[in-house]
C-alpha cells in the first residue's frame, strides 16, 4: 500500500468514525469548534503588497487579507523588513488579520525552472515566519503551470524537498495552487514527504480545470491548508459554485478557517462587489459554527 492510500485511508476511516456517531446535521454543529473566517486578496481590491489593503478590507466588512509578495526582477517588495513592519503596524491599527502570503509572481518566474523562484520561496518562509503568518501560497500558473510537465513536477518536488524543513521549522505551511486534480497534487504531496506542504484549494479554479471539487476536497481532506472562495461567471451564489455543498464537504473533511475571496466578476464595482460575496459567505460560513 502507498503512504497516499495510507493517507487517504485514514480519512476515509475518520470519517466514518464520526459519521457512525452522529447525524449529518449535528455533525456540521459539533463536530470541529470554532468557525470560519472571511478574507479577501489583497490584489483583488487593488492593494497588492500595500498595507491599506488592511484598511480597505475592514471597511468591507472582512476578517483579513491575503498578501501578496508583489512583482520583482531579483527581489520582492515584501522582502523589505520595512514594509513588513508596515503591515505589522496597519494589522494592529485596523483589528486585522493577515490570512496568509503569497507568491503570484511564480505564475511568470516559474519555480520549476527559474533560480530566482528557487531563492524566493526560502526567503519567503523567513518573512512569513517574521510576520507570525503560517501559509504561503505558492501559484503555478502560466509559465509555472505542471500539467502535462513530469520534468517540471521533478524540479518541483526535489525543490520543495530541500526547503520543506526550513517551513517544517518555522511553522509555515507551503500550499501548492495549481490546475493539477486531487490525485497530483497527493502525489507531489507524497514525493516531497513533508507535513509543511499542503494543498491550497481554489474551488472555481478546479471546477473550471473540469474536477468534482466536492468530491476532491473530501479525498485531500487535511492535506488543504486553506481555501480560496471564487466564480468565474458570477457574484457568489448566482454563478457555478455550489458553496453550500463546499461547506458540507468542508464539514466532513473538519476543516474550519480561512475562506479567501479571490473574485473575477464586479458588476457592482470593487468594494461593492467584494461586500456582496462577503455577506453571502457569512451566511453559509459563519464565524462561530
Amino acid at each position: 500500500m502507498s503512504r497516499r492510500q495510507m493517507m487517504a485511508g485514514a480519512a476515509a476511516a475518520g470519517l466514518a468514525l464520526v459519521s457512525s456517531c452522529a447525524s449529518p446535521a449535528k455533525r456540521r454543529v459539533k463536530a470541529q469548534p470554532g468557525g470560519f473566517k472571511i478574507g479577501v486578496c489583497d490584489w483583488t481590491i487593488g492593494k497588492m503588497s500595500d498595507p491599506a489593503s488592511l484598511e480597505v478590507a475592514k471597511r468591507i466588512g472582512l476578517d483579513g487579507v491575503q498578501v501578496d509578495f508583489g512583482r520583482g526582477k531579483d527581489d520582492l517588495p515584501l522582502f523589505d523588513p520595512e514594509l513588513q513592519k508596515r503591515f505589522i503596524d496597519a494589522r494592529q491599527e485596523h483589528g486585522m488579520e493577515i490570512a496568509s502570503l503569497a507568491l503570484g509572481v511564480l505564475n511568470g518566474i516559474p519555480y520549476k525552472s527559474d533560480p530566482r523562484a528557487e531563492r524566493w520561496v526560502p526567503k519567503a518562509i523567513d518573512v512569513a515566519e517574521a510576520m507570525g503568518v503560517n501559509v504561503i501560497l505558492l501559484a503555478f500558473f502560466g509559465e509555472g503551470d505542471l500539467q502535462n510537465d513530469s520534468s517540471g513536477t521533478d524540479a518541483v518536488v526535489q525543490r520543495l524537498r530541500q526547503v520543506a524543513p526550513r517551513a517544517e521549522k518555522a511553522g509555515v505551511t507551503l500550499g501548492i495552487e495549481s490546475w493539477l486534480s486531487a490525485e497530483k497534487n497527493m502525489d507531489i504531496i507524497e514525493r516531497v514527504g513533508s507535513p509543511a506542504v499542503k494543498v491550497y484549494y481554489d474551488v472555481a479554479n478546479s471546477n473550471k480545470a473540469g474536477y468534482d471539487i466536492y468530491s476532491e476536497i473530501r479525498r485531500l481532506g487535511k492535506l488543504i491548508c486553506e481555501f480560496h472562495a471564487k466564480d468565474y461567471d458570477d457574484l457568489y451564489g448566482k454563478g457555478s459554485i455550489d458553496f453550500q455543498r463546499v461547506r458540507d464537504a468542508m464539514d466532513d473533511i473538519g476543516y474550519r478557517g480561512w475562506f479567501v475571496m479571490e473574485g473575477t466578476k464586479m458588476p457592482l464595482g470593487v468594494e461593492e462587489s467584494c461586500r456582496y460575496d462577503a455577506e453571502y459567505l457569512r451566511a453559509i460560513f459563519p464565524v462561530e459554527v
